[in-house]
């Protein structure tokens, strides 16, 4: 069975917590689309098999819980273990970690609210926040305020463009492409920047 078939199938069983517990799993799991997901929902609504607000609430909800699960796998893992790992990582160094630390806590509740609106960051940025140990209530309410307008845009989009809710998934598909090559080659840039410094003071020695 296909993603879109078991999510239909979870809609159809179950109405919106079935869409609230996809969205949830979504999280955990980025590869599954939330851009199609929600989309569907809002078609599944617009044919009046779901409640559209019912849509729209549970799967913010289930946002919010796929959300804090990684916020305490973020503070499971912590600073110090977190430095632990850093340590034994090539190219990587403990003052990395501080300048994230000294990053997040500069602009770590515009990160969180924005980022739930960025496919693939929007799961991402749950771990950090939990090893920051960003207050839970503040990291709830910036995750469900984001997560709301994210999930209205796209649960909206797929009930006014009914049959052709997929069009979503494919616009929104070019944008996680993107972001993922952003990342990529952010990685690349750090992974070569590193060996070119390494490389440069071994040469002065």
């Amino acid at each position: 069975m296909d993603v879109v078939s078991w999510v239909t199938d979870l809609m159809d069983k179950f109405g919106a917590p079935g869409a609230g517990l996809a969205i949830a799993l979504e999280n955990l799991f980025p590869p599954l689309p939330s851009e199609l997901f929600l989309p569907l929902a809002g078609f599944t609504a617009g044919q009046g098999r779901m409640n559209l607000v019912a849509a729209i609430l549970w799967t913010t909800a289930g946002s919010v819980v796929g959300a804090l699960l990684l916020y305490y796998l973020g503070a499971a893992l912590g600073r110090d273990r977190l430095r632990r790992v850093v340590e034994r990582m090539p190219l990587m160094k403990v003052s990395d970690v501080d300048r994230a630390e000294q990053w997040f806590a500069r602009h770590g509740r515009g990160t969180v609210f924005f980022g739930r609106m960025v496919p693939v960051f929007r799961s991402l940025i749950s771990i950090p926040a939990g090893v920051e140990r960003m207050p839970v209530p503040q990291f709830t309410l910036l995750t469900a305020a984001g997560s709301l307008i994210w999930n209205t845009a796209l649960i909206l989009a797929g009930y006014f463009l009914g049959a052709n809710y997929h069009l979503v998934e494919q616009y929104l598909g070019i944008v996680s492409k993107v972001v993922l090559g952003l990342l990529a080659a952010a990685v690349v840039w750090f992974v070569v920047s590193r060996v070119n410094r390494r490389r440069g003071s071994q040469a002065r020695r």
